[in-house]
């Protein structure tokens, strides 16, 4: 009889598989961005930026052939912007999100970036959190900055992105979300 002794390697999500976005997954991406938000990108913005912005690179996150997440960022030159990550409301709790952050920073790292920047809710404390566990810290307040209800938007920026202490951290939270 063989004793299972990491309970948490039974009940293991599927593995999520990231790839370049393409303009056929932008329906299902638009109804995860429908689910997710209440202020929502127009479709047309995700095809004018996988067509138009050679500074924006854009993935969505597979279960199979199921998109089930996407993040985009933009790059120029040594700075980076994280523009959106979301999950589909029935695969959160899952990591996918951290996931999906962690390949946007291995990208942003990758194409040259040595810090990066998002906005955040600032009601949002579940995606704070989980962006302080990456090194980012609150630097400003953009007020009134989401349209749907004049809400604040907390900014928050991690720097030194290729320095060895960052590469360290992210080699880490890296080795825990896979063990």
């Amino acid at each position: 009889m063989k004793l299972e002794l990491d309970p948490r390697s039974n009940n293991r999500p599927p593995r999520l598989q990231i790839e370049p976005m393409s303009e056929r997954d932008i329906a299902t991406v638009m109804k995860i961005e429908a689910a997710s938000f209440t202020t929502t990108w127009p479709a047309n913005a995700f095809s004018n930026e996988l067509r138009d912005n050679k500074l924006a690179y854009y993935y969505v996150g597979k279960i199979g052939e199921k998109i089930v997440a996407y993040g985009g960022i933009w790059v120029i030159l040594e700075d980076s912007h994280i523009t959106t990550i979301a999950v589909e409301p029935q695969h959160r709790g899952n990591r996918y999100g951290e996931i999906m952050l962690l390949f946007l920073l291995d990208q942003a790292i990758v194409r040259g970036a040595s810090w990066i920047t998002l906005e955040v809710r600032e009601s949002n404390d579940v995606a704070q959190n989980l962006y302080r566990k990456y090194g980012f810290t609150s630097v400003s307040t953009r007020r009134g900055y989401y349209s749907d209800n004049s809400e604040n938007a907390i900014v928050m920026w991690a720097g030194n992105l290729r320095g060895s202490l960052y590469t360290n951290r992210l080699n880490a939270l890296r080795s825990a979300l896979e063990g």
